[in-house]
């Protein structure tokens, strides 16, 4: 590797350093899932950290508040309704109680955490997703529409499913002749990339069940790949070289024929499972079983992926979690927040840019993704691409009142009354569950604001239901179109 003498690339992000929280910090006596599949076993977002656990007959995983530290009870109450080992969970992105997991019994649940934490067992998801043959092990909710979860199982299906309703909307069965390793949505939803035992990675649209592009041997070893979409639509995979050397690779999907740059590190055998940060363009790589975080800058300059630093300890870690923009701290200028998984034990780690102004640097901080969606699942279901809803961090970030967002969520199960589909027997308690927290509130606000907030969440609630209709309609009359299309088509003797 040569230098050049004197020239120094200027990034704002060439002095992060990590740092582990003190021990009293952490949380202990988590007896952290054994489970030979190659996931973070964690997931974090602003309110819970939840990890996959050792259960014995059956799957479970914690979900403690973010807030929490010190020993966890070994009674302490966990979501335990699979009937085998779970294998993926993944917080929604636009509703900080809602969490989907993936399991060996071939089901997907969705749960819906209360506000503080557990206080008994929960076993009663508030939707069921049945579509596979075999485990299922990768989970992807949408960027920006609300209620579009992605999973994928060893039966080699990818399968799009509307939350709200329950209901199957796209089964891509055809795209992998093998084992998916993973899935990612680019920035906006509109497409997806995977990595498969047969090497290639694939940018796919969902929709259409169409491969849009394909590149054969992204990297030659034989062991798991990894791939995940930038904000720019470039491609970012991990993998093994021929000679079993762990490699990073940087892809433009306009021309897959080479890679834009590729890094080589070591001769570790854990696969690479990459973390990305797209307001500040870093990637951070966490191989299980390894001692070390690496984390890299990507650019637009050559060779485009820039080595920061590493984070290296004693200890290797299971599994990890990564907390969303949304939770970091950033009066202490915190760029990103890992919470590692030992064997007993989640370990915090702070991502840190030394400034020694107290003032919020908003150089650091540009406005990231917000809870709020910017698509309803019906809108997106009918074609309709949208970004991310952006929020600024400056202040601090501060969660909005759940309560616009519960309206969301009984939006497609209004909808899906009229549509004919039939959610299930969970997913239709919640309206009766969360009628009663309503009528409190409205009982705990002063008498003089009572009548005009009940006013207001009338109004709210009939202009969302209103909206979810127009979007049901719309994606229906498309649906009817498709077909009268195809119909003309079999009496035409086209097909």
């Amino acid at each position: 590797m040569s230098f050049r003498r004197g020239v120094v690339r200027q990034s704002k992000f060439r002095h992060v350093f990590a740092q582990a929280w003190k021990a009293e910090h952490g949380i202990d006596d988590v007896r952290v899932s054994r489970v030979t599949w190659d996931t973070s076993l964690c997931a974090v977002n602003p309110k819970f950290i939840a990890v996959i656990i050792e259960a014995g007959g059956g799957g479970a995983f914690l979900v403690v508040p973010i807030s929490k530290s010190g020993r966890v009870d070994q009674s302490s109450p966990t979501v335990c309704g699979h009937a085998a080992p779970v294998l993926d969970i993944q917080w929604s992105p636009h509703d900080d109680n809602i969490i989907a997991s993936a399991s060996e019994d071939c089901t997907v649940k969705v749960w819906q955490i209360p506000d503080g934490g557990l206080t008994s067992p929960m076993t009663e998801a508030i939707v069921t997703l049945e579509g596979h043959s075999k485990r299922v092990g990768i989970l992807a909710w949408h960027p920006t529409a609300f209620n579009i979860l992605l999973t994928a199982g060893c039966d080699n299906v990818m399968c799009v499913w509307n939350v709200g309703t329950g209901e199957l909307v796209y089964q891509l069965s055809d795209s992998h002749p093998d084992l998916i390793y993973s899935v990612g949505w680019n920035k906006d939803g509109s497409a997806i990339c995977t990595t498969c035992k047969d090497k290639a990675l694939r940018v796919i649209d969902p929709r259409r069940n169409t491969v849009l592009k394909v590149r054969e041997k992204v990297h030659d070893g034989t062991r798991p790949m990894r791939a995940v979409f930038l904000s720019d639509g470039k491609i970012l995979t991990t993998g093994f070289s021929r000679m079993s050397e762990r490699q990073l690779a940087l892809w433009d999907t306009k021309d897959l024929s080479e890679p834009m740059a590729v890094q080589e590190m070591d001769t570790s055998n854990g696969v690479l499972l990459p973390f990305y940060d797209p307001d500040t363009n870093m990637v951070y790589l966490c191989g299980k079983g390894d001692c070390t975080i690496r984390y890299f800058e990507v650019t637009d300059e050559s060779p485009y992926v820039h080595f920061l630093s590493l984070y290296s300890s004693k200890e290797p870690q299971r599994g990890a979690g990564f907390l969303s923009k949304r939770g970091v701290d950033v009066n202490k200028c915190e760029i990103a927040r890992f919470y590692k998984l030992h064997e007993r034990k989640v370990e915090p780690i702070s991502m840190t840019v030394p400034r020694k102004s107290d003032l919020f640097q908003g150089d650091l901080y540009p406005d990231t993704a917000s809870s709020e969606p910017a698509l309803l699942a019906e809108e997106w279901i009918a074609g309709r691409d949208a970004p991310p809803l952006l929020v600024s961090l400056s202040g601090g970030y501060a969660a909005p009142p759940s309560k616009h967002r519960d309206t969301l969520r009984s939006k497609p199960k209004f909808a899906s009354q009229d549509s004919g589909a039939h959610p299930t027997a969970a997913s239709t308690k919640e309206p009766e569950e969360e009628a009663p927290q309503q009528r409190v509130a409205v009982r705990e606000t002063d008498g003089n604001a009572e009548r005009p907030k009940r006013e207001d969440d009338i109004l709210n609630e009939l202009l969302a239901e209103m909206k979810a209709l127009r979007a049901v309609v719309l994606a229906q009359s498309q649906r009817i179109e498709l077909l009268e299309r195809q119909l003309a088509r079999i009496e035409d003797g086209d097909v």
